[in-house]
């Protein structure tokens, strides 16, 4: 990643005549920006605030066909999915990992139901399948999920998927942005369009947080901002309906000790109608998710108590142990960018997140829908678009085998292992300066050398960002995360040169933040 000041870079890119802008920093901006800069584009990607900041930090942590879709009948969409997780264990096995999951049934159909829809489930993985589906006893199920209800338990049907951390994933995907010879910039806001005297565009109106205005040209823009690509559109024409209907999902975060063990929980038939997981990760409990439109589209959207309900009200039928408000150590939601139908936009595609790339008279190249598992077909699919068009010169994509960067078969058994090969460097830091093997917060796992090593690799430029985005704290105990802000903002100034002043005003906004992830006691 470019080690130089970002004042330095933003002077320079003004006068670099780009091939490819990408506009959004979550999951399918920067699986564009890699594909694109793979094929040998130079390419720019602008994020308005920090990379994952949105959508793409809030998934439900998990690289799979989606169960859900297959019971509604969209079989190329699960066929796809599933391709495409086997293609992610092959190209980031440090970063994508084997979860068995359980689905526990309770009346013979079920039983009959579930294991014939999960080996289909097989099936349609192929040769990419991480291992077979198949009916466990109610003492097998009851064993590995000692807290499970086992009133009336008729066994459980167990299954494979995978499971990642999005934000680690996606900053990988940053790092090999730069690996290609791309650039991939946080908080830099584009706010307009630059089109010439034909209407056609040929550049983005970028704002940045010291105040500088400047404009970027490039051969092709496309918009990949997630639930804000309307908002782009806006600026490409005036009158733009509105093709986005935002989903909300929302996720708990609780104590390893309300799913001891190594498999997780698939509950497949909710109040609702989605899908509710369980899963261990990071030591512990992420249980999700809701499915409530909204209205209001926001960089931190926050939890209904109705939904958070909802949640608990829904373990607590199958736990031995239900779960409280007073367990919850985070609550975290998501807006997935669903597309609206035509003919009428306050309804959602329920039955699919299949992406949909659009173009318009100007040249902007939009795409919308889809999930983190595809993030690399989407991707594909959009460039692929835009050289049928002639908006680029046809190049073959490149990503199939594409290592992502940190690439290793050695897949450790601490935590580090998320680094890959990048793992032994924060681990010789921590030898080189023993003061830096500490452990910041005893309820986080995280020590000195790994935020210093973050700060000299992957551009966090506010508390948050790593604290939310870099690292999981805030995402796996919110209160103990404020509590080790002031260490950490210490040790950042200490990194970037900043000073008292700006330590002060982190803390300050970090502490306000951490309020939309604690849940409030009645």
């Amino acid at each position: 990643m470019n080690q130089r000041s970002k004042p330095a870079i933003l002077a320079e890119i003004a006068h670099v005549d780009w091939d490819i802008i990408v506009i959004g920093g979550g999951a399918t901006g920067a699986g564009i920006a890699l594909d694109a800069t793979s094929r040998g584009f130079k390419t720019l990607l602008l994020e308005q605030a920090d990379f994952g900041k949105g959508t793409s930090s809030r998934s439900t942590k998990l690289l799979h066909g989606g169960v859900r879709y297959l019971a509604r009948g969209d079989i190329m969409m699960v066929m796809e999915a599933l391709q495409e997780r086997g293609i992610i264990f092959n190209n980031a096995p440090h970063l994508a990992s084997d979860q068995e999951f359980i689905v526990p049934v309770y009346t013979w159909l079920d039983a009959v139901k579930y294991t014939i829809g999960l080996k289909f489930y097989d099936i349609l993985a192929g040769r990419l399948s991480l291992g077979k589906s198949r009916f466990l006893k109610p003492q097998t199920v009851l064993a590995r999920l000692p807290l499970l209800n086992g009133k009336d338990l008729k066994g459980g049907v167990m299954y494979h998927d995978g499971q990642f951390d999005d934000c680690r994933f996606l900053n990988s995907l940053v790092r090999s942005i730069a690996d290609h010879g791309g650039l991939a910039l946080n908080y830099c806001r584009v706010y307009g369009l630059v089109k010439n005297g034909s209407g056609m565009i040929e550049g983005v109106k970028v704002t940045d947080p010291a105040g500088g205005e400047f404009e970027v040209r490039a051969g092709l823009v496309i918009n990949a901002t997630g639930i804000f690509v309307d908002e782009i559109r806006r600026m490409d024409r005036n009158v733009s309906k509105r093709t986005i209907r935002p989903s909300q999902g929302v996720h708990l975060v609780f104590d390893k000790t309300f799913l001891p063990g190594d498999s997780a929980i698939m509950i497949p038939k909710t109040g609702d109608g989605r899908v509710l997981f369980a899963i261990p990760w990071y030591d512990k409990v992420v249980a999700g998710t809701t499915d409530t439109p909204v209205e209001a589209l926001t960089l931190e959207p926050r939890a209904l108590h109705s939904e958070i309900e909802f949640i608990l009200a829904t373990a607590g039928k199958y736990l031995t142990r239900p779960p409280r408000r007073e367990d919850i150590l985070c609550v975290f939601a998501g807006l997935r960018p669903l597309s609206a139908r035509p003919d009428d936009p306050s309804k959602t595609w329920e039955l699919s997140r299949r992406h949909k790339i659009t173009l318009s008279p100007s040249g902007l190249v939009t795409v919308e829908g889809g999930k983190w598992t595809i993030y690399r077909r989407m991707a594909c699919d959009t460039l692929n678009k835009a050289m049928r068009a002639g908006l680029i010169e046809k190049r073959a994509c490149r990503t199939l085998h594409l290592r992502i960067n940190g690439y290793t078969k050695v897949n450790g058994q601490d935590r580090l292992h998320v680094y890959g090969s990048h793992a032994e460097e924060i681990r010789k830091m921590a030898v080189e300066h023993p003061q830096w093997a500490r452990i910041v917060h005893p309820k986080l796992p995280y020590t000195e050398a790994e935020f210093r090593w973050i700060c000299r690799n992957e551009m966090p430029r506010r508390l948050e960002d790593i604290l939310a985005r870099r690292t999981r704290a805030l995402f796996l105990d919110a209160l103990a995360s404020r509590e080790m802000a002031r260490d950490v903002v210490a040790i950042m100034a200490d990194e970037l040169g900043k000073d008292e002043h700006w330590m002060t005003k982190e803390v300050e906004d970090y502490s306000l933040l951490v309020e939309n992830y604690l849940v409030k006691i009645d």
